[in-house]
């Protein structure tokens, strides 16, 4: 693969392997990727720790580990929304900690995300119940308990 469009490729290939969990490209080192792969893990563990405080405090010293399982060969699709579906994840599972429960039920009431794009802002009243947490959101206002 010579020229632009082979450029190109082994640029995907190499990102592929570095944030989706994709095939190691030929060429390079097996040991400088994974540590890079950690590396970025960890950017992205912080940029999703910011928008996600509560998610990331309730699993404490256990932050780094539940999310690098559940983000290993996924794609990054934004901090918002891997932390978004990071706490769908673990609400489905029944190991969502009860303060990040709260967090991600404001959250849903708030704005609609289907998983797939981006969110968008609810304007009309909603309620969401998140294992024993509920969120009511109406008039600009949201109340959880």
């Amino acid at each position: 693969m010579t020229g632009p469009d082979g450029l190109a490729a082994r640029q995907a290939a190499l990102v592929a392997a570095l944030v989706a969990g994709g095939p190691l490209p030929p060429g390079f080192d097996a040991d400088d990727v994974a540590v890079a792969r950690r590396a970025l893990l960890r950017k992205r563990a912080g940029l999703v720790r910011y928008h996600w405080p509560r998610l990331a405090a309730a699993l404490g010293d256990r932050w780094l580990a539940v999310f690098g399982e559940w983000a290993d060969g996924r794609t990054p699709v934004g901090a918002l929304r891997d932390g978004w579906d990071l706490a769908r994840h673990l609400a489905a599972a029944g190991r969502l900690p009860a303060c990040a429960a709260a967090e991600l039920a404001a959250r849903e009431v708030t704005a609609r995300y289907d998983g797939e794009s981006a969110p968008r802002r609810r304007r009309l009243p909603a309620v969401r119940r998140i294992g024993r947490t509920i969120a009511i959101q109406a008039l600009g206002r949201v109340l959880v308990r």
